[in-house]
């Protein structure tokens, strides 16, 4: 059983020296995620309340089940954009159709995420590339702070994308309203400056409160100012919304971007916290915790949830050890959402959108894209593409270019592989890519090719050709052909082919063709497809000095100098 609860698992045993600091990062974190969550919803199209009703399940449903000992699960920027781009065009502005395709979508994508966890696909979450990742949440962060310009500034906004939205909004710039943005930029300059100058405070509850406190002391609600205004009190209801077959074929195949982006960001933020403690994180683990917490979510009415790195990395500066921290936070905001409606709907509009600004930006790693910058041209290339994509294409169209761009990137450089052709080198045992070593020596008339990518359908034309342009580029005429096939750890039937053709290639040449390092997977493959017999059992080796040792018995030559 604690096996399949990993988070139960690491709070049997608890050590009391951890619970002062899990306390403390417990109360913290509450603190914190109160506003950003009431934030969150409002930024998902639902009454803020609702941020609050999804706050709680995983906060309690994680620590027992997830893999992560400081991760922080509850409602989250990017799946908040994406519930209100997905619904938006499904609800027709109708607020409790939105709310029940709302927890519908969070149920499906916690349903995606249990199946995809007991089919083990945990793998999944390496469909988004890093730099692909920074440019979408980039790309996120604009779509937010855009989207909340309207709140701010008080000028109505119109369009699906960042441009329309901002084309909308330049349009309208001469009808501002001024006590609304006075007071949105008040917050955001009161939470930017305790976060510079006071980090320990909780500055956006600090300034959520502050905003909802002065409009309640000088009546600014007089001046148009708006706020939250009457939200249900008490904990969320428990159960099925209404669920009908049209509404679930048009939200399963969205459910499956966020179960994409949520997955990533959760095992990214995850392991980069456990790398701290040297803790390991089990990714389908991971899955079934996040697809549990959904369902939760779900049943009682919230939107999709994910990790949030801004309130782990909160939760692990003040100290937090276990999963203890999310108990402490839960019966925090129990005690909220059971107690504090009334300072809820006071709130200004003005405040939770300048809140929603100050997380876009935070979203914003400037940082990363100078490494990138640094590391290599093409990985900052497709951190800006992606953020154009989700800036021109929307939110959920975003997703599907950003997987692609990983996808395609990937198939690039498996295309475009290095290989070499490998020497002995004096002193150095082994042999060795003649490339870095001017003086490596090779045998006269044997070439030994390296190929460094599993061999598929995206590489298997460039292998051939290469292979035969190493061939007619020797300086020597060759005899065997040995492919050096220690990289070569996976080859599918494309590939196969191909290696075919270029061993009849080079037989009709006079060239022996012959393979070393080969593993068992690959060598049942080549047996499966009949390439064993046409190369023959005895051109197959184990090691490259075996396949030297059958060259020179067979032609005996003697080393040469390159």
């Amino acid at each position: 059983m604690l096996t399949a609860l990993p988070g139960l698992a690491g709070l049997c045993g608890y050590p009391r020296t951890a619970l002062r600091g899990d306390v403390v990062a417990g109360v913290s974190v509450a603190a914190y995620l109160i506003p950003q969550t009431l934030a969150y919803a409002a930024l998902a199209g639902l009454s803020p309340v609702v941020g609050l009703w999804a706050a709680l399940p995983p906060l309690l449903v994680y620590a027992l089940l997830g893999s992560s000992r400081q991760l922080s699960v509850g409602p989250e920027s990017t799946t908040a954009v994406m519930t209100a781009a997905i619904l938006g065009p499904l609800v027709f502005g109708d607020p409790g159709r939105h709310a029940t395709y709302a927890a519908t979508l969070a149920l499906l994508v916690g349903v995606i995420c249990m199946l995809a966890g007991l089919l083990r696909l945990g793998f999944i979450s390496s469909l988004l590339s890093g730099p692909v990742l920074v440019g979408y949440l980039t790309g996120i962060a604009l779509v937010m702070i855009v989207g909340q310009l309207d709140r701010i500034t008080g000028v109505p906004a119109a369009g699906d994308t960042v441009i329309e939205q901002a084309r909308s909004l330049l349009t309208g710039i001469d009808h501002v309203h001024w006590p609304t943005l006075a007071l949105s930029t008040a917050v955001l300059v009161l939470i930017f400056g305790l976060q510079r100058f006071c980090p320990r405070l909780p500055g956006p509850l600090i300034g959520v409160l502050g905003a909802a406190l002065l409009v309640a002391l000088f009546t600014l609600g007089r001046y148009g100012i708006d706020v939250v205004g009457a939200v249900p009190s008490g904990l969320p209801r428990f159960g099925l919304p209404d669920l009908s077959l049209p509404v679930l074929q048009d939200l399963v195949v969205p459910a499956l971007g966020i179960v994409v982006v949520a997955f990533s960001d959760d095992v990214l933020t995850a392991r980069a916290f456990a790398a701290r403690t040297a803790d390991d994180i089990d990714s389908n683990a991971e899955l079934r915790a996040l697809g549990v917490c959904n369902i939760a979510v779900g049943l009682t009415h919230g939107f999709p949830v994910s990790s949030s790195g801004s309130r782990t990395a909160l939760g692990a500066a003040a100290g937090s050890r276990t999963q203890v921290f999310s108990l402490v936070a839960f019966a925090t905001v129990g005690c909220v959402v059971s107690l504090g409606g009334s300072v809820i709907s006071a709130i200004p509009s003005a405040a939770l959108g300048a809140l929603i600004i100050y997380a876009a930006m935070k979203l914003v790693d400037v940082g990363e894209f100078r490494r990138l910058a640094r590391f290599r041209r093409s990985e900052l290339v497709l951190a800006v593409a992606t953020v154009v994509a989700v800036s021109l294409l929307g939110v959920l169209y975003g997703v599907l270019a950003a997987v692609t761009l990983s996808i395609l990137d990937l198939l690039r450089r498996l295309s475009r592989a290095h290989d070499s052709i490998q020497g002995f080198v004096p002193g150095i045992a082994g042999m060795h890519d003649v490339d870095d070593y001017p003086d490596a020596t090779v045998l006269s008339g044997l070439l030994v090719y390296r190929y460094d990518a599993p061999l598929c359908f995206a590489n298997a034309e460039d292998f051939r050709r290469r292979a035969l342009a190493a061939v007619a580029d020797s300086p020597q005429p060759v005899r065997w052909f040995v492919l050096n096939a220690e990289a070569n750890v996976e080859v599918d039937l494309t590939a196969l082919d191909a290696l075919e053709r270029l061993r009849s290639e080079l037989t009709s040449r006079g060239i022996v063709f012959a393979m070393a390092r080969v593993k068992q997977d690959l060598r049942d493959a080549l047996e499966s497809a009949g390439l064993l017999a046409r190369i023959g059992a005895d051109r197959i080796f184990m090691t490259l000095p075996t396949a030297v040792a059958a060259y020179q018995d067979a032609v005996g030559d003697d080393p040469a100098t390159r």
